[in-house]
């Protein structure tokens, strides 16, 4: 008979190791034990910027250990075109085609309130309006309406560059307007003799009158932007900081080494801006990084921020620098043409 109020017989079950599925020697140490799940860490994404070092210099190589062609780099991201490019300031006169294939990125916005922030800064301006839809001409308070003569007739009828040039309510600001007309130059250009070249010639007649002259392309890789790269010195290109902004990136910068291997070997990507940057999100911090991290020191330090005032200043006709000297908006581009002149 059993006695229920006995206690249980002590090591009733075989133990593994008397079952034989252990080792005589094992440790109960050498189990593997599940390591925790790693936290999430919020610094992953957090980012420096805006605060860089001044000097912006990519160090060169100071010794023969270091890589070299066909060998992979020890630091740094491979294949990126950051790598041996030192940032520096051209001579004056400089031409900048603002371009990016992708629309509604700021190239409009940038053209327009850097120009105007660099006429502040004392020097001679010139925008030249390659958009077909104008709105670098109506941005500064003039009406295309009115106008007998816009950049239209200076690439497709041989008119004259300064026949076309209007100033504006900014001290040192010009500007080539558009036209509607636009829209069917690309195809009028098709048959055009020397056609990637047209605004060139009628740029180089004017030239000496200027400092900077800046030039609004078309969201479109065709024939007005491929005019507009022929005759620059260099390219800046507004990025927004959100990934399919991204995506074009690479296509522009094959379609700059083509242009630079063919029509203007001076064509270089010397600037590329980040615009409508929200610092309240992780993704423009993201975007940020990964830009930066594949570019180098030629993604400008001065971010654009998302800005309501730098939306309504073309509705007044006016630059953010006049509409709102002291709104965020008008402040970065302030910077931004500091940065871009090398004015300290």
């Amino acid at each position: 008979m059993i006695d229920l109020q006995s206690p249980p017989e002590p090591e009733q079950t075989l133990s593994l190791q008397e079952e034989g599925d252990l080792p005589t020697d094992f440790n109960s140490t050498d189990l593997p034990t599940e390591a925790p799940p790693e936290e999430e860490s919020e610094e992953e994404f957090v980012t420096e910027y805006p605060e860089e070092p001044d000097d912006r210099r990519v160090e060169e190589p100071k010794d023969a250990d270091e890589p070299t062609d066909g060998q992979a780099p020890t630091t740094g991201s491979e294949d990126s075109p950051a790598e041996g490019f030192v940032r520096t300031t051209p001579a004056l006169p400089r031409v900048i085609a603002l371009a990016n294939q992708k629309g509604g990125v700021g190239k409009t916005t940038t053209t327009v309130n850097l120009g105007a922030a660099l006429a502040d800064l004392g020097y001679r301006v010139l925008l030249i309006d390659l958009d077909p839809q104008g709105n670098a001409t109506t941005g500064l308070g003039i009406n295309h309406h009115d106008l007998d003569v816009t950049i239209y007739n200076v690439l497709l009828q041989d008119v004259n560059l300064d026949e076309c040039v209007e100033p504006t309510e900014v001290k040192g600001l010009f500007i080539a307007p558009a036209s509607l007309d636009l829209a069917g130059s690309e195809i009028e250009l098709v048959t055009a003799f020397s056609r990637e070249s047209k605004l060139k010639r009628a740029l180089d007649e004017v030239i000496d009158d200027y400092d900077y002259v800046l030039i609004d392309c078309p969201p479109s890789l065709g024939l007005l932007t491929v005019n507009a790269l022929v005759a620059a010195t260099e390219v800046m290109v507004p990025i927004q900081c959100e990934y399919y902004a991204l995506e074009g990136l690479g296509q522009l910068t094959r379609n700059v080494d083509l242009i630079r291997r063919n029509l203007n070997a001076s064509l270089e990507i010397l600037n590329i801006v980040l615009v409508m940057y929200d610092g309240r999100t992780k993704l423009g911090e993201q975007v940020s990084d990964e830009v930066r991290g594949h570019y180098g020191s030629r993604v400008c330090r001065v971010v654009i921020p998302r800005n309501v005032r730098l939306s309504e200043a073309p509705g007044f006709g006016q630059p953010i620098t006049t509409f709102d000297p002291s709104s965020r908006g008008a402040v970065a581009y302030k910077e931004l043409a500091r940065e871009v002149s090398g004015v300290s």
